[in-house]
């Protein structure tokens, strides 16, 4: 009878923006109890808990009533309250809808951009990946086996909203948004074996639910559940991590402080659609489905059988219901093949899969799921020349899994064959793909993420590079700036003089740069995360509270590294100018000059760097939610936002230095009696400060200059990346090797990911042997 209660309680909670712990506060009902209605299609409310309950939604008139209709329909009034019959009224006009608040406004319009931006991606995913071309491979459901039932709290049949009998989750892709609407507690398994179709699966249930969603139902997100530690980072945190990844422009204040990713996913208006629970890091599996049984989230979740069995042996998912997939038939093999060509060569292998023959049952169980099927179509009715009658050598392939390991050998090679255009010679291209798959084992992850190849590279590599190329850049500029001002002084001289400068400012800023990075990647999170924002002169400020505890943290930042620098050029400069004036007679004389000197650059470099990094931070706006739409995109917004960061982050240092500088040292002069120079190489010092400071900062310190330093740089130079690494990522993606999930990439399957980077491993120039 309270079947559908725990529904209309989310969808009462969801309307009003509130989350459980909101809802228990505003009821006195237990969170603990909320979560039970919500997720527990058996659970049946007191009459005393659900007058609390409706208690709570004072915004929406109806919400006792339906509640009640909910535990019993045609029940108007609790039991306890026995009122006359009524004679039968006209039916009344529908209400108006009740307007919303400011805040759940917001919400609402922040919630329809981000359904814009998942299904224009995903609908162009889908085109990629060819899925109608020429028509949807007959993907399958049925209710999970019996085995797997036993270790779950509900069964896999339900009836469905207003219904009076049982109805079978079974269908095929089309009909999974549908079955998914009739399941109360919104918690549906998708179980499957590798290939079988799952992420397909979710990404059709993405765009159904897309298109039949209404109101102020949440919308369907993708979220790819390999990158995911559950011990770690809890569940809501994690997706409110990865909405930002993958939708920048979600960092922007919610009403109540928040971003609003996380207003989003805590008011209910995100439906996670789970992918890959078996692509979890081994060992982490019983965790994760702890994890997911503390939420009462909805979600859709796709796993392989064998994970999701071991991690139920001593646990349940609440309220779930599951189906699993079938494998495709005979028939769905000779339906589909000989569509995929433009001539008869699959009619060998129609005729034996007819004939039932040991070679057509052999070649039948070996493309029973669409990666198989998917890698046959691209090796055999893609690539010309290629008989797909050698499919049915007994001789050569043996068993299925034979046929397997030759389609994953020769698909690489075979979507890289030589075409008009632009060619990659396949044996690097091999040796690359090996690279990254290999890497994202390392870091038991299926995500190709442009910002973390950097991590490929060993630590002492990294610094040691980070400190070459400061010094470099630092040092050249020194010299380009200074040479000219040395020239007009010392004359001939002055050449020396402007190399010894730009080897020592050089040296002295790379190594404070290297000491600072080796502290964050080893002792910090080890990598630089995309900026989330860009810089716009007028804009919309984020929350006063928040922007003052951002530009506080930068400030103290910024003054912190100017600071250290300050101390190292202070010794720096006592040496320059002692080599071009002489050195003071006494070493009394020599260290009190440098302690002053010391002071002197510490304060003036900590003040005036800290006022640039919280003049770049009140700069900083969030991106529109669907600017952003690709790695590529991702890259290039990084850019820009670098680009323009440096642009303002130098004059702001040039400035201060000169101005504040000559302040500063005008008082320590007249406290200490200690002759300073500071004009007119102050300001030849701050244009190396300014504009070296800030493209050293990048290249140490975001992202996109990490990317530029070792994966456009050192990565192809030791021939592990090709030059172009981007257009690369493209190309793979457009032949199929690749693909998108948000904001980062993904082998086509983990099964391709796993061949090449156990090839990689043996250091096999060629995975595999590709046949003739």
């Amino acid at each position: 009878m309270a079947i559908r209660f725990g529904a209309v309680l989310r969808q009462l909670r969801t309307r009003s923006g509130m989350t459980q712990e909101r809802l228990a506060e505003r009821s006195g009902v237990a969170v603990r109890t909320i979560r039970r209605l919500e997720t527990n299609p058996s659970a049946a409310p007191r009459i005393a808990t659900v007058n609390q309950l409706a208690g709570a939604f004072p915004d929406i008139p109806d919400a006792h009533r339906r509640m009640l209709d909910a535990i019993e329909p045609g029940r108007a009034v609790p039991p306890d309250r026995e009122e006359p019959p009524q004679p039968a009224e006209p039916e009344a006009p529908p209400k108006p809808t009740e307007p919303r608040t400011a805040s759940q406004g917001a919400l609402a319009d922040a919630a329809d951009q981000l359904r814009q931006a998942v299904e224009s991606r995903w609908q162009r995913e889908e085109e990629q990946r060819r899925v109608h071309d020429p028509f949807p491979l007959p993907v399958r459901f049925e209710p999970v086996a019996a085995h797997l039932v036993d270790h779950w709290d509900n069964i896999n049949r339900v009836p469905p909203g207003g219904g009076s009998g049982p109805v079978e989750l079974a269908g095929d892709l089309g009909q999974i948004a549908e079955a998914y609407r009739r399941i109360p507690s919104g918690r549906l398994v998708v179980l499957g074996e590798a290939g079988a179709g799952k992420t397909v699966l979710a990404l059709r249930f993405t765009l159904d639910h897309l298109r039949t969603r209404t109101g102020d139902e949440p919308v369907p997100v993708v979220f790819s559940l390999g990158s995911w530690d559950p011990t770690a980072t809890g569940l809501r945190d994690w997706l409110i991590d990865q909405l930002l990844r993958d939708h920048p422009g979600l960092v922007a204040s919610a009403p109540g402080g928040s971003t609003l990713a996380a207003a989003l996913v805590e008011s209910g208006r995100v439906l996670p659609v789970l992918d890959g629970f078996d692509e979890v890091a081994d060992g982490l599996h019983r965790a994760a489905l702890h994890e997911l049984n503390s939420t009462a989230l909805p979600f859709l979740l796709t796993s392989r059988p064998e994970q999701f069995e071991r991690a139920t042996e001593s646990t349940t998912l609440a309220g779930a219901a599951g189906v699993q997939l079938i494998r495709l038939d005979p028939t769905d093999l000779v339906n589909y093949l000989p569509r995929t060509a433009h001539n008869a060569a699959w009619q060998p292998v129609v005729d034996a899969l007819r004939a039932d023959d040991p070679a057509g049952r052999n070649l039948a169980a070996a493309l029973s799921t669409p990666l198989m099927i998917g890698l046959a179509r691209a090796v055999y009715s893609d690539a010309p020349g290629k008989d797909p009658a050698d499919l049915l050598d007994g001789t050569r392939f043996p068993t299925p899994e034979a046929i397997g390991d030759h389609l994953l050998s020769s698909f690489v090679p075979t979507a890289y064959r030589p075409r008009p255009g632009r060619n990659r010679e396949p044996r690097l291209v091999q040796r690359w793909l090996g690279h990254l798959a290999q890497h994202l084992d390392q870091r038991e992850t299926p995500d190709i993420a442009w910002w973390q190849l950097s991590s490929s590279v060993r630590r002492s590599t990294r610094i040691l590079l980070v400190v070459l190329a400061v010094g470099t850049c630092i040092g050249l500029l020194d010299f380009l700036v200074l040479l000219p001002y040395y020239l007009v002084r010392h004359g001939a001289p002055g050449f020396g003089i402007a190399v010894l400068d730009g080897l020592l400012v050089g040296t002295e800023v790379g190594l404070v740069f290297g000491l600072i990075h080796g502290v964050v990647i080893v002792f910090g999170r080890g990598e630089f995360r995309p900026i989330r924002m860009r810089l716009r002169l007028r804009h919309r400020n984020q929350r006063s509270g928040r922007l003052r505890r951002d530009l506080a943290t930068r400030f103290g930042v910024g003054a912190l590294g100017g600071i250290v620098l300050g101390i190292g050029h202070g010794p720096m400069n006592t040496l320059l100018l002692g080599l071009q004036s002489g050195f003071p007679d006494t070493l009394a004389e020599a260290v009190r000059s440098s302690l002053i000197k010391i002071f002197v650059f510490a304060l003036v470099y900590g003040l005036v760097v800290g006022t640039a990094f919280a003049l770049v931070r009140a700069l900083e706006a969030p991106r529109d939610i669907s600017t952003v739409t690709s790695p590529a995109d991702l890259v290039a917004a990084n850019r820009a936002t670098v680009l323009s960061g440096i642009a303002a982050f130098a004059p702001v240092i040039m400035l201060g230095i000169t101005v504040f500088g000559q302040l500063v040292v005008v008082v320590v002069e007249d406290l200490t009696g200690e002759p300073l120079r500071w004009l007119p190489e102050a300001f030849l010092s701050a244009t190396i400060g300014g504009i070296g400071g800030a493209v050293s900062y990048a290249l140490a310190f975001t992202a996109w200059g990490q990317w530029v330093l070792l994966v456009r740089f050192w990565l192809p130079l030791t021939g592990r990346l090709p030059w172009d690494a981007l257009e690369f990522f493209e190309d793979a993606y457009r032949r199929g090797v690749l693909r998108q999930s948000g904001a980062v990439y993904q082998f086509r399957h983990a099964r391709l990911q796993d061949h090449l980077s156990l090839a990689h491993r043996d250091e096999r120039t060629v995975p595999g042997v590709v046949s003739a």
